[in-house]
């Protein structure tokens, strides 16, 4: 097929998807709306239930009730979309990655969140197994505090990378500064801790908004991701001139995500019976 006689084709089927894609976007959302549990936390705790253990002891609560997420994934999930939104208002559509010194202090937060997470692993199997596992050596013992710390320096890395990488996707016109530097790095990890240390007086005037932007941010990533895959296969990579135009691909990327939540949410409850953490998983 020759390229004049592709764009009649590309026409048509951008006019068909035009509708496709809002009905199954609504078809989407009313399933996930009816099979997640009730009330407005039951359908951010289905969001969290897809991509968390959501085990009580490493959560933080809300009165008797625990988050979407737990502590790690919280700081992960609310720091990534706070990053984002943060990038959107101070670098616009900078599209280059961040500075070889940025980067390693982004290295520095994964390795954070890599031991962090690995030592925390191994000290559940050993609350959880018996016999040879006892004796698995621990760094120090895993605490709340370091898995939101840790878990909200992954976040600001994964926003670090992600934003620079849409742009450079989305934009038939780029801005070639880098989109993170190291005034505005300073002042994401500024307001980051100072949400961390917010999360950490436990009060419900916080962890209610955290509760909400915990399970948004990590929907927001999904439906980011799931977008830019989409235009990649729609083949419209730097096509864009206004962010108006994106609300078919940002649609798109909503009933994948949705779709994706939905599958892991029922094979889950399938294999668990419950929307809580995994059975026998307490530590």
């Amino acid at each position: 097929m020759t390229q004049m006689e592709n764009q009649p084709f590309r026409q048509k089927l951008q006019s068909i998807l035009r509708f496709l894609i809002p009905a199954a976007a609504i078809l989407a959302f009313a399933a996930w709306m009816v099979l997640s549990p009730e009330g407005a936390l039951g359908k951010l705790d289905a969001i969290g239930y897809a991509v968390c253990h959501r085990i009580d002891a490493r959560s933080f609560q809300i009165e008797d009730r625990q988050l979407p997420l737990c502590a790690r994934c919280t700081g992960e999930f609310y720091a990534a979309g706070a990053g984002l939104l943060f990038q959107v208002f101070v670098s616009g559509k900078k599209s280059r990655l961040p500075s070889r010194g940025v980067i390693a202090v982004l290295v520095l937060f994964f390795l954070a969140f890599g031991i962090d997470g690995g030592n925390s692993y191994l000290y559940l199997l050993k609350q959880t197994s018996k016999g040879a596992l006892d004796n698995i050596p621990n760094l120090y013992i895993p605490n709340n505090i370091l898995r939101l710390f840790t878990g909200s320096g992954m976040g600001i890395a994964l926003a670090a990378v992600l934003y620079p990488v849409v742009n450079q996707t989305l934009w038939r016109s780029l801005d070639t500064r880098p989109a993170l530097e190291w005034r505005s790095l300073g002042g994401l990890i500024g307001i980051i801790v100072a949400i961390n240390l917010l999360i950490l007086t436990d009060s419900l005037i916080v962890l209610y908004p955290i509760a909400y932007l915990s399970a948004l941010g990590t929907l927001s990533l999904l439906v980011i991701v799931f977008a830019i895959l989409w235009i990649m296969i729609m083949r419209q990579d730097n096509t864009f001139e206004h962010p108006r135009q994106l609300w078919l691909p940002l649609l798109a990327g909503f009933t994948l995500a949705m779709l994706m939540l939905l599958s892991i949410d029922l094979f889950r409850l399938q294999f668990t019976g419950t929307w809580g953490g995994f059975p026998g998983m307490s530590g």
